[in-house]
């Protein structure tokens, strides 16, 4: 075998290694992962996640997720904690305590510290009968059969498996609280992300010389609304109300069919209950009608149901919205 093969082998087995155990995870996953969703999403706290070493590396990284997530969470040292750090914690909210032994000798005295608090402590451990498990109220099980390390020291696998259990959790209670992509927009007001779940169709829609018709015009009239408003001619009642549209591809198969078709009335070719977006929701949103419906253009409806816009496929990718 050459070198370049062995390193990929390894590396295929550090995967797989890491893979397995996630499995076996999920598998042994039960009742007391519910308990823990509940516990945290009965604080009226904060969640203080905590661990020394590779897994106060971990902790941070989940009391980050949590965090933007909609479940306030901060990482706390268990070494700083019993040094003065500890001030942080009230006894309205609840820990979560990183440990591969669950014998670590830096985590047990918070351990201690929170209980005296009245503090409800969530265990994630690969030893379920340790210390930290017997005197948590919740132990979640973290263990491993091996670590991907060939010397089977180095923790890898252990500390990939805390870190899905700890992202499980921040899923299980954003979708518990029914923290939507708007409470995530306002999280991640920056960057890419924000401007993209921020965005409305409102913000991108063609509201300024419609192509809007009445029933009673004909395809002569929406062929010229068709060739210069890009695709779409957009039917009205008398009320401002949708009747309909008419598209290049209502036009495409007219026109197989018919020879004489500049006098007939747009009522007899247009599609009377086309998609259509809100001027108010997210933009991505009506990214996703157009991409089921296959087409490139959408009316665009006021609270009252009356025409106010058109969106365009093509500017809502330019804004970011696909």
């Amino acid at each position: 075998m050459s070198d370049e093969a062995r390193v990929i082998a390894r590396g295929k087995r550090v995967l797989e290694l890491e893979r397995e155990a996630l499995g076996e995870a999920a598998d042994r996953l039960g009742p007391e992962f519910a308990k823990a969703v509940a516990v945290i999403k009965a604080s009226t706290g904060r969640v203080i996640v905590a661990g020394i070493g590779k897994s106060g590396l971990i902790a941070r990284k989940i009391a980050a997720t949590l965090t933007s997530t909609g479940t306030p969470a901060m990482f706390l040292h268990p070494t700083e904690s019993v040094h003065g750090d500890l001030g942080i914690v009230t006894d309205h909210d609840v820990a979560v305590l990183l440990s591969k032994s669950g014998e670590t000798q830096e985590l047990l005295p918070l351990l201690d510290q929170l209980t005296r608090l009245g503090v409800p402590c969530i265990a994630i451990t690969g030893e379920k009968d340790s210390t930290l498990a017997r005197n948590s109220t919740v132990a979640l099980d973290g263990g491993v059969r091996e670590e991907a390390c060939p010397h089977d020291l180095a923790p890898t696998t252990s500390t990939t498996l805390a870190l899905a259990i700890g992202d499980a959790l921040a899923v299980a209670l954003l979708e518990e609280k029914g923290f939507g992509r708007e409470d995530f927009a306002r999280f991640h007001p920056g960057g890419s992300l924000g401007r993209k779940l921020l965005l409305r169709v409102r913000d991108v829609m063609v509201s300024d010389a419609m192509p809007v018709l009445g029933p009673a015009a004909t395809m002569r009239e929406a062929i010229v609304q068709l060739a210069k408003r890009r695709g779409i001619c957009v039917i009205t009642g008398p009320k401002g109300e949708l009747a309909g549209v008419v598209t290049t591809g209502d036009l495409t198969r007219l026109m197989q069919t018919t020879e004489a078709i500049l006098e007939i009335p747009v009522s007899q070719v247009m599609t009377r209950n086309p998609k259509t977006a809100r001027a108010d929701e997210l933009a991505s949103a009506a990214v996703h009608v157009m991409e089921t419906a296959g087409v490139i253009a959408l009316p665009v409806l006021d609270a009252q149901s009356q025409v106010v816009g058109i969106v365009h496929l093509h500017d809502l990718m330019r804004a970011g919205a696909g």
